[in-house]
C-alpha cells in the first residue's frame, strides 16, 4: 500500500455509514463491501427506522434508497435535512426518479441507478469524506491554497478540492458525479470527449462496464442547472454520435 493509499485508508477507518434500504440483499452485500474498506456500516430496513438511526447516530455518511415502506426516501431526506447536513447518496432504480429529486431540490450529494457497481458506490463515499475532510479543516481559515488547485477556463470556475462549480460566479449546485464530468470538459476546452470517456472520468475503470448513455442524462441536468442562472448557456456542445465538447 503507498504512502497516500496508507494514509486515506486511515483517514476511512471507522467512517460511520448508514444504509437505509428495503432489500436485505442489497444490505448485506454492501456492508460486507463497506467494512472490508474499513469503514463501520449500519443499515435499516425502512425509512422511519432509518431516520431515528440517523438522528441519532450521526453517520458520517448516509446511503438511502428511493422506494422504501412506511417512509420514502425522498420524504427521508426532506426530514434529515431539517436538523443534519449529514451527506447523502441516493440509490434509486428510475432516471425519472432523479428529476423529481431535482425538483424538491433537497440537499443530496449524490446519487447511484441501480443496478450499480459496490466499487462505484464505495469511490463516491470516499469523494464525499475527503470533501467533507476538507471543509472540515478549512471552515475556519482562509483558504488561500484553493487557488493551486482551480480550473478557471472562460466563465466556468472549478475548485477541485471542494468540488464547487461557478458559472458566471454563481455557484452551481452538482452532485460529485455531474462534478467529474463537467471538470474532465472544461480542462479539456475544445476537445471532443466521448462518452467511454466521461463515464471513465466520472466512475473511474469501472465506467467501461456501464451504459454510457448515462452521460446524456448527466450533461442535460447539467444544462438545466446552469441554465437557472443563464438562459443563453451554449458552452457545452454535443457532438452527435461521437460525445461532447466544452468551448470557452
Amino acid at each position: 500500500m503507498g504512502g497516500s493509499s496508507l494514509v486515506f485508508f486511515i483517514l476511512i477507518m471507522g467512517k460511520k455509514i448508514f444504509l437505509v434500504d428495503d432489500d436485505e440483499n442489497i444490505l448485506k452485500s454492501v456492508s460486507i463491501s463497506l467494512e472490508s474498506e474499513g469503514f463501520s456500516v449500519k443499515t435499516f430496513t425502512d425509512g422511519e427506522k432509518g431516520l431515528k438511526g440517523i438522528l441519532e447516530g450521526s453517520p458520517d455518511i448516509a446511503v438511502l434508497d428511493i422506494k422504501m415502506p412506511r417512509l420514502n426516501g425522498i420524504d427521508l431526506l426532506k426530514k434529515i435535512r431539517n436538523s443534519s447536513n449529514v451527506p447523502v447518496i441516493f440509490l434509486t432504480s428510475k432516471d425519472t426518479e432523479i428529476d423529481e429529486l431535482l425538483g424538491f431540490k433537497l440537499g443530496a450529494d449524490d446519487y447511484i441507478i441501480k443496478p450499480f457497481s459496490q466499487k462505484v458506490l464505495i469511490e463516491r463515499i470516499r469523494v464525499l469524506i475527503k470533501r467533507q475532510e476538507f471543509f472540515s479543516k478549512n471552515k475556519d481559515a482562509k483558504n488561500e491554497n484553493s487557488k493551486t488547485n482551480s480550473v478557471i477556463k472562460g466563465n466556468f470556475s472549478l475548485d477541485k478540492d471542494k468540488h464547487m462549480c461557478k458559472w458566471k460566479n454563481k455557484a452551481i449546485n452538482l452532485t460529485v458525479t455531474e462534478f467529474l464530468i463537467i471538470q474532465s470538459l472544461i480542462e479539456n476546452p475544445g476537445v471532443v470527449k466521448s462518452r467511454e470517456q466521461l463515464m471513465i472520468a466520472a466512475f473511474g475503470e469501472e465506467g467501461k462496464n456501464e451504459d454510457d448513455r448515462a452521460i446524456d442524462h448527466h450533461l442535460k441536468r447539467i444544462r438545466k442547472k446552469i441554465k437557472i442562472f443563464d438562459n443563453k448557456f451554449n458552452s457545452i456542445h454535443t457532438i452527435y454520435g461521437v460525445g461532447y465538447k466544452f468551448s470557452e
